[in-house]
This record gives structure tokens, sequence and C-alpha cells, in this order.
């Protein structure tokens, strides 16, 4: 990873336009190609960025990142004022801890719970950006990946829609389509979900240590 700090600006050039005016800002680049710039705000969320895979070529004063549909980031650099690089080596993934993992597992031992006919292929299936929890296979042989939450908000939906985009990227696994599973979906997520073709399943914890597959629900 390598981090830079510079005094900048950023300029949007794709679908639409968006200007960033020259300000301190950090700007990241990823070992798996994406770039983002960041301010020191909005917690974790970038003002703009670019998803691998893109290219980034640097000439003297003048950054441009570009996508693969040609859209392009041009970052005008002023003044760096730090310019960094570790190297962090494989990360094992995210282990969750508590209900959603027991949640998981549960679902990973019960697939017919969500679909009759379903099978696990694999728990925790690596992308370039993150595992997703499960990707099965439903009953007419699709591959499915399914993000388990304890509750469901818009940063699942797009959490989900994210791994959705990497996995089609597979040609021995798209189309995938995608199911958020939670033991409560708070409406907005139901309605980001279903404009991205995504199902929203709810849990009972109890249910499903129980083994009733009737009293599951699937909107």
């Amino acid at each position: 990873m390598r981090l830079v700090i510079a005094i900048c600006s950023v300029d949007y050039v794709g679908r639409l336009t968006a200007h960033l005016p020259s300000a301190t800002r950090l700007i990241m680049i990823k070992a798996d190609g994406s770039v983002s710039i960041h301010a020191d705000d909005r917690a974790y969320k970038p003002l703009n960025w670019m998803s691998p895979p893109c290219t980034l070529t640097e000439e003297a004063g003048r950054w441009t990142v570009t996508g693969p549909k040609g859209d392009q980031l041009i970052i005008t650099i002023e003044t760096v004022i730090s310019d960094l690089s570790h190297e962090l080596g494989p990360d094992p993934g995210l282990r969750k801890d508590g209900v959603e993992a027991e949640l998981q597992e549960l679902l990973a031992a019960n697939p017919e719970l969500l679909g009759l006919g379903w099978k696990v292929i694999r728990r925790e299936h690596p992308t370039d950006i993150g595992p997703v929890d499960l990707l099965c296979l439903d009953a007419n042989g699709r591959n499915v990946a399914v993000e388990v939450k304890r509750t469901g908000e818009i940063a699942g939906v797009e959490q989900l829609v994210r791994y959705l985009e990497r996995l089609d990227l597979d040609n021995r696994l798209r189309p995938v389509r995608g199911v958020l599973a939670a033991q409560t979906i708070k409406p907005q997520a139901r309605v980001l979900a279903a404009s991205r073709g995504i199902a929203c399943v709810e849990l009972d914890y109890e249910v499903l240590r129980g083994r009733r597959p009737s009293d599951l629900t699937l909107f």
C-alpha cells in the first residue's frame, strides 16, 4: 500500500464530471490497483476513488488514473508532503464474532433454509476486495452470494453489490445473484436491495437453531 499526503486538486471525467478544489489530502494506492482520495473527516469514506482494475500514470505535477471504461481521475499535485509505501502481505479476511458468526455457520450447515435444493460451495469465498460470507448454488444451478448480518442496512447492501461486481468478473461464476440475510432488515436497505436485484431474507436465530424453514421469510 502506498500512502501519499499532498496538496492537490482532483477532477473526475466520465459519465459526469466532478471537481475537488485544492486542499491537503491523502491519496491511497492499494495493491489491488484501486486509488482513493481522502480528507481528514468523512470516517472511512473517500471523497473520490477508482475501483480496480485501473491504471495510474504519474507525470510531473499530474497523476492520471484510468478505469476500464475510460473514465479518469486527474490529480493535480501541487506539493507532496509525504510519500510512504508499506507491504501489508496477504490478509486472512474478516473473522466474525457472536451471533453473526453463528448465523453464518448455521446457514452454511443448512443452506436449504434459504431455498430448497440449495448447496454451499464455500464459506468466506475470497474476492480481491474481501470474502463474501457464503457462495451457494441454488436449485437452478445458479451461483448466489449470501452476505450475513445481524442487522441489514444500506452499508450491507452496498458491500454485497461490490462483491457481486467482483464475482461477475469470473467467467466460471457469472451471473451471480445476491441475497442479504439478516435478523432484521431496515426499510431503506430493502429499497436499495430491490433496486439492485438483491433478495432479502429475514432470519430468526431460534428458528435456525431449531431448523424450521417454514418460519423464514423471503422478500
